[in-house]
């Protein structure tokens, strides 16, 4: 049997302490905005079928993705910078 991935939460539309939201930091045109839409509508199925069940949860692939394409667009190939 094999155990399903388990991803760790991600609630963009949580509420914090201070500020009350992160959407107060990031102004509505930023292209991170844009990223973000277009990633979600983006269809991941095969990536998340490679990933393997059980040990600790994971970061969910589409978050991972976000974050290297956001890199990319700014020009930054490494996590060193």
């Amino acid at each position: 049997m094999k155990a399903s991935p388990v991803w760790k939460t991600n609630n963009q539309s949580q509420l914090s302490l201070l500020p009350p939201s992160y959407d107060d930091f990031v102004p509505e045109n930023h292209p991170v905005r844009i990223v973000n839409i277009i990633i979600d509508q983006i269809d991941i199925s095969s990536i998340e079928r490679t990933y393997k069940g059980g040990g600790t949860s994971s970061y969910h692939p589409r978050d991972l993705l976000k974050i290297l394409v956001y890199a990319y667009l700014r020009n930054l190939y490494s996590s060193r910078k």
